[in-house]
């Protein structure tokens, strides 16, 4: 950042703008002791961290309406989830209107470093993204499965239902890249061609759940009311729905510590430091330079060919 340009401001270069940056002494993420001893991260941390990601994580954001968590308070203080862009955003920040029951709502799109910057002055520390883009909002062009424990402690659970799906989506001929989510579990993200809508993925997504359930009965599950799950791992595809959204890759979590959803690749499963919160904003970007998801790059694949094999399996 640069010097402080007084009143608490400092401006900030950002690609090819300069982005004014307020309180940026904040703390929003306070420094923890003892047992839970973790960072303490001010908002210049979160603005510093965000720029520096941007080019690995802009792919992941561009054209996508989002919905923003923010903390103007820190992590410690009231959250806003924020879908509608302020009237008082800087003009040039990507807008898109997208319908709902009654009316319209006026996304942000996140285009470009910027955007990213002035999203983090507004104390946004998580960036929620649509599974489609704005020129296609009904056709969704990634399908996300979120493995979900059942409590804070199983992360060997996760990994153990990581690898088999993944071994599921090979036998169906899906690249799909693992993601710690920066809290609990781990999403596996497959990248589609935009050809179906999200009532069509969602059913494919929960074939391909349901599969793996039949085959592990007492380890995994698809009930989505807590109850009737007991000690098995959620298998979630509610997300694969219109209006629903999923964490984008390198952001920030509003959790002690500033974790942050990082792309894996398969191999880093064995990793024996490996957990949901794994990486921060203090060494993401480490990660974020080794490109673990490069082999996903490119146009996503159609479903049918998938759903055909996935038949073959069921024997129908």
């Amino acid at each position: 950042m640069s010097a402080q340009a007084g009143g608490g401001v400092r401006t900030v270069r950002a690609g090819r703008r300069t982005v004014e940056v307020h309180r940026p002494d904040k703390v929003l993420f306070p420094a923890g002791e003892g047992a839970q001893r973790h960072e303490r991260y001010t908002k210049a941390d979160v603005v510093d961290y965000y720029r520096s990601v941007a080019a690995f994580m802009l792919p992941h954001l561009r054209g996508r309406p989002l919905m923003l968590e923010r903390h103007p308070d820190g992590i410690e203080g009231p959250r806003f989830m924020q879908k509608n862009t302020p009237e008082h955003y800087p003009e040039w920040i990507r807008r898109t209107e997208v319908a709902k029951e009654d009316g319209t709502v006026r996304h942000t799109v996140c285009d470009d470093t910027a955007t990213l910057v002035h999203l983090a002055d507004q104390a946004c520390l998580t960036l929620h993204r649509w599974l489609s883009r704005a020129d296609r909002v009904d056709r969704p062009d990634l399908l996300v499965f979120d493995l979900d424990p059942a409590d804070d402690a199983s992360f060997a659970a996760v990994r153990e239902a990581a690898r088999w799906l993944g071994e599921l989506l090979d036998e169906l001929r899906l690249p799909s890249g693992p993601m710690t989510t920066g809290s609990r579990g781990l999403h596996v993200v497959v990248p589609v061609d935009g050809g179906e809508d999200f009532d069509e993925v969602r059913a494919f997504a929960r074939d391909v759940a349901e599969r793996l359930v039949a085959e592990h009965p007492d380890r995994l599950t698809t009930a989505a009311r807590k109850k009737d799950r007991g000690e098995r791992l959620y298998l979630d595809i509610q997300r694969n729905a219109y209006a629903q959204t999923a964490v984008a890759p390198y952001t920030v979590r509003a959790l002690p510590g500033a974790p942050v959803a990082t792309p894996i690749s398969w191999a880093q499963l064995d990793d024996p430091e490996l957990g949901p919160r794994r990486w921060t904003v203090a060494d993401a970007m480490e990660q974020a330079r080794s490109r673990p998801w490069a082999a996903l790059t490119g146009r996503g694949r159609s479903l049918n060919p998938a759903r055909r094999r996935l038949r073959a399996l069921d024997g129908s």
